[in-house]
C-alpha cells in the first residue's frame, strides 16, 4: 500500500511512526538486521525506509534489503532514491526493480556529494535538484500511479550550505508543485525551531503531510559527530543535559531516549503532527524504548508472548543488569536472541551492539557495523583537504601532513574527520616514530589495564566499572616494510603479536588463524557481562582495508590528471600496504611498542 493512503488515516490523537534502516557493509550483518526486523515488525510500523548510497553504491543491498522488509515481512517499505552519481538508465532500472519487489513509495533525493567532493555536481544534467527526480518519475505513465513519492526538507538549513530560509522553503515547494506526496524532514533536536518552521511552510502554500526525522541519542561522541556533519542546532537544555553525563554511555542513552519522548510529544500536542520518521542506525534498542514511554505500541503484550514461546530453559537463562533495567517494559531488549543472529557464544554476543555501538571497530556481524555517519563515512570537502593538507608532491610532504596532523598543527587528514583524540596524546611519541619512518599511522590505541569506566580519556560504558585495552596501531608502509613486519612478528613476536597487512591489489596477509577474531577492549561492570565492544579480526580488516585505499583514490582525484600530487597519491594507493598490529600484553603498557622498536640481538 502506498505510505500517502496510510497516512491519511492518522493523526495526533492516533499517530503513527516508520523507522528508517541502512544495508550494511557486511554479509553476516545483512542477515543479522533481518533478524532486527523481524523483531521490530512486530511494532506495527507504517513504513520502513532503506536508504539509498550515493551514485547506487549499495544499490543491490538497498533492493535486496527492501524485497525482504516489503514481501517476507509485509512491511510498506519506502526506497530512497538519490541523484548523486544517476545517469537516467540507472534511474529506469531502479524503478523498475523496485516495481518488480511490490515496492509503492520512493524518497527523492538529491543526495549529498559524494565523498572527497565539496561541492554536489549533477552527472546527469537532467537530475540537478530534487524536484528534477520527482518530476521525472511523474513524467513515466509505468511508474507515476505505480508510486507515492517523499523529498526531504531540512528544518535546520542544508549542510554545506548558507541557510537562507525562504529559499529553501521555495525549493521544498517546487518538489511539492512537482509532483511530491509526503515530506520528511532531516534530524533535529529544536522542537521550538522545528515548529516555527512548520508554519512558514504551511503559510508557503504546501499542505502535504511533514514526517520529522527523530534520532535517540546514542552516545555523546556519536551525537557530536552527527549534528555537525548535518548541520544540527542543538539547543542548549540539551548540552547542559548531556555535559555532566557524558562520560557515562549508558547515561547518555537513557537520556536520549527521554528526550525523543519529550519531543515527540510536543509535536504531536502542539504542533499537530501526525507521525514520525525514527532513525535506527540499524540499531533497536533505544526506538524500542521510545515507542514503550510513549505508550503508542502494545509491544510488551507481543513480547511477552514471545519470551513464553522462546524462552530459554532455566540453566540457559542469565539475566544482566542492562536487560534487568528494561525487564518491567518486557520489550524487545529484553528478547532471546532468535536463529539467524549472533548471540551467546559469540566473541561479542549480540546483545551488547546496541550498548556500545562504535563504528567499524564493533563486529562485524553487527547491523551497524562500519556506520559512522548517517549513511556512511563522514564526507571531508574538498575545499577542507585541500586547505589542510596542501600540495603533496614528494613522499616526505606526506610524512609532514601526518605529522602535523599528530602536532595539531592542522585539524584533519583525509584519513581522520576530526582532531586527534586526548586518547592518542597517550602514545604521541610512538606514533610520530613510527611516521617519521615513513609509516604513516592512520588508527591506533594505548594498552589500557583496568581503568575507572568514568575515566575522562579512555572509560567508556556505565559508571562503577573498569575498561581493558590492547594497544594496536594501523599504518601504510611499503613491501619490503610488510616482509620485514612478518619476520619480527616470526622471530620477536612470542605469541603475543597478531597481525594483518593488505594492498589495493587484494593481498592479504597475516597470523590471525582462520576464524580467528581479537577483542582488544573490553569493560567489565556491575552486574553484567563482560562486554567486547572492538574487535579486529579479518573481515572487518578487509572492510576497512578497502574504505582506506578508496580514500587514497579519492584524495588523488582532487589534484589535475597527470599533476605531480595526483602522480604521487595514484603511486602511494597502488604501492603502499595497509598494516594491522595488535599485542596482546596489555598489562604492559609498552609491550607494543617495544616489540616495533627493539632492535636488540635475538637470543639463540
Amino acid at each position: 500500500m502506498k505510505v500517502i493512503d496510510k497516512i491519511k488515516d492518522h493523526g495526533p490523537s492516533n499517530p503513527f511512526y516508520t523507522f528508517e534502516f541502512f544495508p550494511p557493509r557486511t554479509d553476516q550483518g545483512f542477515d543479522n538486521l533481518v533478524a532486527r526486523i523481524e523483531r521490530l515488525s512486530d511494532l506495527n510500523p507504517l513504513a520502513v525506509s532503506i536508504t539509498w548510497g550515493a551514485g547506487g553504491s549499495t544499490k543491490e543491498r538497498s533492493l535486496d534489503l527492501a524485497a525482504v522488509t516489503q514481501a517476507e515481512y509485509g512491511l510498506d517499505t519506502i526506497l530512497h532514491l538519490t541523484c548523486t552519481n544517476m545517469e537516467q538508465g540507472m534511474v529506469d532500472d531502479a524503478l523498475k526493480a523496485a516495481k518488480e519487489r511490490g515496492i509503492q513509495s520512493i524518497l527523492a533525493l538529491r543526495g549529498d556529494p559524494p565523498r572527497g567532493e565539496e561541492e554536489w555536481t549533477p552527472t546527469d544534467l537532467r537530475f540537478t535538484h530534487g524536484a528534477d527526480l520527482v518530476s521525472y518519475i511523474r513524467s513515466l505513465p509505468e511508474y507515476s500511479s505505480q508510486f507515492c513519492i517523499g523529498v526531504a526538507a531540512y528544518p535546520d538549513g542544508h549542510t554545506g550550505q548558507l541557510h537562507d530560509e525562504r529559499a529553501e522553503i521555495s525549493f521544498l515547494k517546487a518538489k511539492i508543485d512537482a509532483g511530491a506526496d509526503f515530506i520528511v524532514t532531516q534530524l533535529f533536536y529544536d522542537v521550538d525551531g522545528f515548529l516555527q518552521w512548520v508554519r512558514k511552510v504551511r503559510e508557503a502554500g504546501i499542505t502535504v503531510p511533514i514526517i520529522p526525522g527523530i534520532m535517540p541519542i546514542q552516545t555523546y561522541s556519536s551525537f557530536l559527530r552527527l549534528t555537525k556533519l548535518c548541520g544540527t542546532r542543538v539547543p542548549d537544555s540539551v548540552m547542559d543535559a548531556l555535559e555532566p553525563i557524558r562520560n557515562d554511555d549508558q547515561l547518555v542513552k537513557d537520556y536520549g531516549v527521554q528526550l525523543a519522548v519529550e519531543m515527540i510529544k510536543r509535536l504531536t500536542t502542539e504542533g499537530g503532527i501526525p507521525g514520525v520518521h525514527l532513525c535506527t542506525l540499524n540499531l533497536e534498542k533505544s526506538v524500542q524504548r521510545v515507542l514503550e514511554n510513549l505508550k503508542w505500541t502494545g509491544s510488551s503484550e507481543i513480547a511477552k508472548n514471545k519470551l513464553i514461546e522462546e524462552a530459554p530453559t532455566q540453566n540457559d537463562l542469565t539475566i544482566t543488569a542492562s536487560s534487568a533495567t528494561s525487564s518491567a517494559k518486557l520489550g524487545l531488549a529484553t528478547l532471546p536472541t532468535i536463529e539467524g543472529e549472533a548471540g551467546r557464544g559469540e566473541l561479542n554476543n549480540a546483545a551488547s551492539w546496541d550498548d556500545f555501538p562504535n563504528g567499524r571497530f564493533g563486529d562485524f556481524k553487527s547491523p551497524a557495523f562500519g556506520s559512522t555517519g548517517l549513511w556512511g563515512g563522514p564526507a571531508i570537502g574538498h575545499a577542507d583537504i585541500i586547505a589542510q593538507c596542501g600540495h603533496p608532491r614528494t613522499l616526505d610532504d606526506l610524512t609532514a601532513i601526518f605529522l602535523a596532523y599528530l602536532h595539531s598543527k592542522i585539524p584533519i587528514t583525509p584519513f581522520s574527520p576530526a582532531p586527534l583524540s586526548p586518547e592518542s596524546l597517550m602514545i604521541l611519541p610512538h606514533l610520530e616514530r613510527l611516521t617519521r619512518r615513513g609509516w604513516w599511522t592512520v588508527g591506533s590505541q594505548p594498552a589500557i589495564d583496568g581503568a575507572s569506566s568514568g575515566d575522562e580519556v579512555v572509560g567508556w560504558g556505565p559508571r562503577a566499572g573498569y575498561v581493558f585495552q590492547k594497544g594496536f596501531v594501523e599504518f601504510f608502509c611499503t613491501k619490503a616494510d610488510v616482509d620485514a613486519t612478518e619476520r619480527r612478528v616470526r622471530e620477536r613476536g612470542n605469541g603475543w603479536v597478531h597481525w594483518f597487512a593488505g594492498n589495493k591489489n587484494g593481498e592479504c596477509r597475516g597470523n590471525v588463524p582462520e576464524g580467528g577474531r581479537n577483542a582488544v577492549t573490553w569493560g567489565v561492570f556491575p552486574g553484567q557481562e563482560i562486554a567486547q565492544t572492538t574487535i579486529i579480526e579479518r573481515a572487518s580488516f578487509l572492510s576497512w582495508k578497502e574504505e582506506a585505499f578508496s580514500i587514497w583514490s579519492e584524495w588523488a582525484s582532487l589534484y589535475k590528471p597527470q599533476s605531480k600530487e595526483r602522480i604521487l597519491l595514484e603511486n602511494v594507493c597502488d604501492e603502499r600496504w595497509l598494516v594491522s598490529i595488535v599485542h596482546h600484553d596489555y598489562r604492559n603498557t609498552q609491550a607494543l611498542w617495544t616489540f616495533l622498536f627493539d632492535d636488540s640481538p635475538i637470543a639463540a
